[in-house]
């Protein structure tokens, strides 16, 4: 069974990064390099980027293996207070949907999450997940349908496809670990080349490439 991230999504534009500069990440355990070697997760990978090019940003990864949006959403205000950052990236949704609960709950909690750090001063990047088709067509649709209605009411911007190259390649598995959820090693920066150039134009600067510099 795997998960993946879709949906064509609402966009806001944004300015330059607030002056606290930090990134929050608060995931799952896709972002908490579930099954990956410390170092290796493509959050990790964010973070090493951001220093070797020198951009006036700090990553925290607040992501834990296991986490629901309600989880997400009774820990982010804790976050918000102590790391004040200027963007926060949610990866959340995905258990829920493996959890079998209900939509409607889901949708708040991540609108919650959404609007509390929005009124913290921070920008919002959300990475919509989408359910595995053995669900059914209907409410895999429903289910992705609850992000871009929570993007377009909290005015936040949506990573359209978060595993772009990952989860639609014609032989997917190559990109998974054994138990067909987790993203391997070898889509960890994959991941990162998807939500870049969506995190990029907060962060200012004119680096854009994800190569090392020379």
């Amino acid at each position: 069974m795997m998960l993946s991230v879709g949906l064509a999504g609402y966009c806001v534009q944004g300015q330059a990064l607030a002056a606290s500069g930090v990134v929050l990440v608060v995931g799952d355990s896709i972002s908490a390099e579930y099954g990956l070697p410390r170092g290796q997760g493509w959050v990790a990978l964010l973070s090493a980027h951001i220093e070797a090019h020198k951009f006036n940003a700090q990553v925290i990864n607040a992501s834990l293996s296991g986490e629901t949006t309600a989880g997400g959403r009774s820990r982010l205000p804790a976050l918000l207070k102590q790391h004040q950052p200027g963007v926060v990236i949610i990866e959340l949704g995905g258990n829920d949907a493996l959890r079998g609960l209900a939509l409607d709950q889901t949708q708040d909690n991540l609108l919650t999450m959404t609007q509390a750090a929005k009124a913290a001063g921070a920008k919002v990047l959300l990475l919509g997940m989408q359910m595995p088709p053995n669900y059914g067509a209907d409410h895999a649709k429903q289910f992705a349908a609850v992000y871009a209605k929570v993007a377009q009411q909290s005015q936040s911007r949506l990573l359209p496809f978060f595993l772009k190259g990952i989860g639609d390649d014609p032989d997917p598995m190559k990109w998974f670990q054994s138990d067909r959820i987790h993203p391997n090693v070898s889509a960890q920066p994959r991941l990162l080349e998807n939500v870049w150039p969506e995190l990029k134009p907060w962060l200012g600067g004119k680096n854009t490439s994800l190569k090392k510099p020379a």
